[in-house]
């Protein structure tokens, strides 16, 4: 396979050879497939992030559907990037501390990490199906600022084939307005590979999008989403939210931990409060 794929970009890199579409994605088709074969082989995490990562490549299947513009493709490539760093995060089972547990048991962890910073991990178990909540999350993403406090609103500015968006998030102020207002730009992609789900994403820079008065263009990613039935009750979902947020601006570490570990038990909260409607 490897003979193969060399020759399809040896010929693709022929400046007489660059425009044809079809070669350019035979050949980067080739390349997702080969390294996908290479990591399989490799000693890997647990179970379901291996479900996930089997079947990942954005790259290949979208490239199958249509040709994308270079800005797309980079755009693709950026949530590709969001996913593999968050489950590398999440299969790293060392050095989580407990921030918080709530009486439900909804548990908020967090750990230091060299490249990334702190970044909090909220494992929850919601009493409705993965359907349900991934229907919630994805396809109504637009109208989390209706139900959760902590938005103000979420706008899709961009859709990219089937899986990726580009997304303008407003942030509400705290109580007491403590932190302030702040803003993202985001890319995200949703993932689902049979009974697992995962929603990355991470910040990233949109022309029509510059930065807006009255708010702090925060940054955030990696982080995701992983949605899981629960062994032996498949009417209920586990899900994993890893959060790594940088507010920007001046603020004292004490509160950003606290600000953004009750972020995530609101959420939870929220959430399970929407869904029961």
């Amino acid at each position: 396979m490897l003979p193969a794929t060399s020759k399809l970009c040896a010929a693709i890199s022929y400046r007489h050879l660059r425009n044809m579409t079809g070669l350019r994605r035979q050949a980067a088709v080739a390349i997702s497939q080969e390294l996908s074969r290479l990591a399989w082989r490799s000693p890997g995490p647990s179970t379901w992030i291996h479900q996930v990562r089997r079947k990942s490549s954005l790259l290949s299947s979208r490239l199958e559907e249509k040709p994308f513009s270079e800005m797309e493709m980079s755009y693709i490539k950026q949530g590709e990037e969001a996913l593999q760093k968050s489950l590398r995060i999440l299969e790293d089972q060392d050095g989580w501390k407990t921030e918080t547990v709530a009486g439900n048991g909804d548990k908020v962890l967090s750990k230091v990490l060299p490249d990334v910073g702190k970044v909090f991990r909220l494992e929850v178990v919601v009493d409705q199906p993965l359907d349900s909540v991934y229907g919630e999350l994805v396809d109504n993403m637009e109208q989390m600022g209706d139900w959760n406090p902590n938005v103000k609103e979420i706008k899709i500015l961009e859709k990219i084939g089937k899986d990726t968006v580009i997304t303008h998030e407003k942030a509400a102020a705290p109580p007491g307005n403590i932190v302030g207002p702040r803003d993202f730009v985001s890319v995200r992609c949703s993932k689902r590979r049979g009974s697992t789900c995962v929603l990355a994403g991470m910040s990233t820079t949109y022309g029509a999008m510059p930065e807006q008065e009255g708010f702090i263009r925060a940054e955030n990613g990696p982080t995701c989403m992983v949605l899981r039935p629960l062994a032996g009750s498949p009417s209920q979902t586990r899900l994993t939210w890893l959060l790594s947020i940088d507010l920007k601006g001046w603020l004292p570490k004490t509160i950003i931990n606290q600000v953004l570990s009750q972020t995530q038990v609101d959420f939870a909260k929220h959430l399970r409060q929407r869904l029961a409607r």
